[in-house]
């Protein structure tokens, strides 16, 4: 059984070999009961997320999808995450940021091609380079703040495995 590693990695993931069959791995969580998190199963995936009174900006959620070995075993891939929601707008925002940061160096580059004055897009695209900066290290804090609540989901799921 491979554990978390110590350090929180960008959408840390794990493998487990439970020896249980697939349907009492799933069922182990459909069953569970618990105050802080609101557990969801799609077919051979279950969504373990905090409920809304423990949840935050920065809350983790655990994405197990159970996998049949055989008669008798089963594998589960975990995979944490943000928000989705959270997820998608900051890769909006990078993705913003990089296409006017390609669009201001066409500018500089045709005004220099054309011997104009390219100073401004210079500095609006060092501007960018800091808002790039800037977005890196504010997702670098909300990992941080969401690594006990990570620790908590996992130590949660390892509960209900043991109940097997």
């Amino acid at each position: 059984m491979s554990t978390l590693p110590n350090s929180v990695v960008l959408r840390p993931r794990f493998q487990l070999e439970p020896g249980s069959p697939k349907e009492s791995v799933i069922e182990a969580f459909e069953n569970a009961e618990h105050k802080s998190f609101l557990i969801r199963r799609i077919d051979d995936h279950v969504f373990i997320k905090f409920v809304d009174k423990h949840r935050n900006f920065w809350s983790p959620q655990l994405q197990l999808e159970v996998n049949e070995l055989d008669d008798k075993s089963s594998r589960i891939y975990g995979l944490f995450g943000p928000n989705p929601t959270l997820w998608t707008f900051f890769m909006f925002l990078h993705f913003g940021v990089a296409t006017f940061f390609i669009i201001l160096g066409i500018w500089a580059y045709s005004n220099a091609a054309l011997d104009h004055p390219y100073g401004i897009q210079l500095g609006a695209m060092a501007f960018l380079v800091l808002i790039w900066f800037a977005l890196y290290f504010f997702g670098r804090s909300g990992k941080r703040k969401g690594r006990p609540q990570m620790n908590q989901l996992y130590d949660f799921m390892q509960d209900r495995l043991n109940t097997l």
